[in-house]
């Protein structure tokens, strides 16, 4: 550790700085009372378009996307390449849904997505299975934050668990003081950071290691000299089915995570929602970039540091990337550009999962009388939990394991897909049909992750995401998002579901929205607090 004294000073200060900024936020545009969901989990639906940027942006570009998307890239090559496409496609496709879902949103108080679904199609147990589905995916989502800061802490000569449990107790303090105000007001200087250090790094990097050209050759030469990993330079024809349904499955779940709708619910009016939409893609830009990174650590020799366990850690390739090429003090703030990338994300993902649990478990089934300020409460003590719940993650299992668990989150979130994203459009589909749509989704998703291995690993079961369409009786090598197929047969089910349950005549839920509520705007009158106790 002597060698990276600088680093750790550079870090720590950030960090701190970071984690004062998070107190502080609770003054920053306070209410009367942050007793209540409104203001303590949505910031008072206040946000304006510069904050819903960086608080959105800083949500869904997390620490774990900084180390994972290169790492990937410098394992695999091309198919690392998947998250560039897939966060282009996203924006213009969630336009079409999350402005409707503000408006209703707006219209009746709603939190979470199961509050719209438990509104939309009368029916509990529908939105307790969103909400269960977005509590554990959303559960290792938060956990691999902590992957993000330990593969700083590795590059920095840093082991054991103490650190990160510091962090996250710091985190989790702020976060139950302030709300959604503290990473709001903290995603300034993430963004900011991670702006500066990804523009230092493809403009000094490439100049130390002879240009792009030299860069892009070495890759090359990589992956032509590992034929047999199936990885390479370029897509082949077992991988482009299974990079593009990548790409647009998880453009598709991406805003159906609980916390990236937070961010949006959490904005003062449609227009923000708009323009957030269109300006988003500028992170794509320095996703482009960030991937980069895999090239250049091909380029630079780099070497991932190997874990007590004897096995190299490919989430430390960029971290050792920055010690190698910056001088002490820029890698210093390059690491805590990664770390405070974490404290972002977790906080909101944390806000988000507690709202779920206050709203669509606690309030349902608990205490349906629940006043606002219990709802805070509870809340913020449910987001403490889960923050002890993601470290125990990291302590008890393989970091390995939580990737995976991250993994098989994607594939289950996709399954709320027909009631939340197709709900805002439609209330064609019957409840019935809808819940045996999710079950019957969620079956073939862990079905098909669990017959794929992972050589690399020694994995036999969940070792991917990539389904061999083999399995399927097809003569073929060609693999596919296994998350995608799961949705396929989750829309089928539906249908069929809703058309049986019509036909034999089987009561539907009552729907509490109207047309008009899906276009409202800032300005316009709430209809607060549903009746949950009964019909609509």
């Amino acid at each position: 550790m002597s060698g990276h004294v600088t680093e750790l000073v550079v870090f720590t200060l950030l960090f701190v700085l970071v984690s004062g900024m998070g107190f502080v936020a609770s003054r920053w545009r306070r209410p009367d009372d942050l007793a209540s969901l409104k203001e303590w989990g949505l910031g008072g639906r206040s946000f304006g378009s510069w904050i819903t940027w960086f608080l959105v942006g800083g949500d869904l570009y997390t620490a774990y996307t900084f180390v994972a998307v290169p790492a990937l890239v410098f394992s695999a090559g091309a198919l690392g390449f998947y998250a560039l496409p897939y966060t282009v496609v996203v924006y213009p496709l969630v336009f079409l849904v999350l402005a409707r879902m503000w408006s209703v949103s707006h219209v009746h108080g709603f939190v979470t997505p199961a509050d719209f679904v438990r509104a939309r199609f009368g029916s509990p147990t529908l939105a307790l299975a969103v909400a269960i589905t977005g509590l554990v995916a959303t559960m290792p989502y938060i956990a691999l934050q902590l992957v993000g800061i330990e593969a700083v802490l590795k590059a920095m000569g840093i082991t054991g668990h103490l650190p990160i449990i510091i962090a996250f107790a710091i985190l989790a303090a702020y976060t139950y003081q302030s709300g959604l105000r503290a990473p709001a007001l903290i995603a300034f200087v993430k963004d900011a950071l991670i702006y500066i250090v990804i523009l230092a790094a493809v403009i000094y990097i490439p100049s130390r290691l002879g240009g792009w050209d030299s860069i892009f050759d070495a890759a090359k030469a990589k992956f032509e000299a590992t034929p047999a990993q199936g990885d390479g330079y370029i897509l082949n024809a077992g991988n482009q089915l299974q990079y593009v349904t990548l790409a647009f499955g998880s453009a598709l779940a991406l805003f159906l995570y609980p916390h990236s709708l937070t961010g949006v619910l959490a904005s003062k009016n449609r227009n923000v929602i708009k323009r957030n939409m269109s300006a988003l893609p500028a992170y794509s830009f320095v996703l482009g970039l960030i991937a980069l990174l895999g090239f250049m650590a091909i380029a630079a020799g780099t070497k991932p540091v190997v874990g007590e366990n004897g096995k190299a850690d490919a989430n430390t390739i960029v971290p050792v990337l920055f010690d190698q090429m910056f001088p002490d003090w820029f890698a210093g703030v390059a690491y805590a550009a990664v770390g405070i990338g974490a404290l972002v994300p977790a906080a909101i993902m944390s806000i988000a999962a507690a709202n779920l649990f206050t709203r669509n478990i606690y309030r349902e089934y608990v205490n349906k009388n629940a006043t606002d300020s219990q709802e805070a409460k509870v809340s913020k003590i449910v987001s403490l939990v889960v923050k002890v719940g993601a470290v125990l993650c990291i302590l008890l299992l393989d970091p390995q394991f939580s990737i995976d668990l991250q993994l098989i989150g994607g594939v289950v979130i996709l399954q709320t897909l027909p009631s939340v994203a197709l709900g805002l459009y439609t209330r064609w589909f019957h409840k019935g049909g809808l819940i045996a749509g999710w079950a019957a989704g969620l079956a073939a998703g862990m079905w098909m992750l669990y017959l794929i291995p992972n050589p690399a690993s020694g994995k036999a079961h969940f070792g991917g995401s990539a389904f061999g369409l083999s399995n399927l009786g097809f003569d073929t090598k060609m693999t596919v998002y296994a998350g995608f197929l799961a949705l396929i047969v989750n829309l089928v089910v539906a249908v069929l579901g809703t058309l049986l349950f019509r036909a034999a005549k089987v009561a539907d839920g009552d729907d509490a929205t109207r047309r008009d509520d899906y276009f409202a705007d800032e300005g316009e009158p709430k209809v607060k607090d549903l009746d949950l106790t009964g019909s609509h």
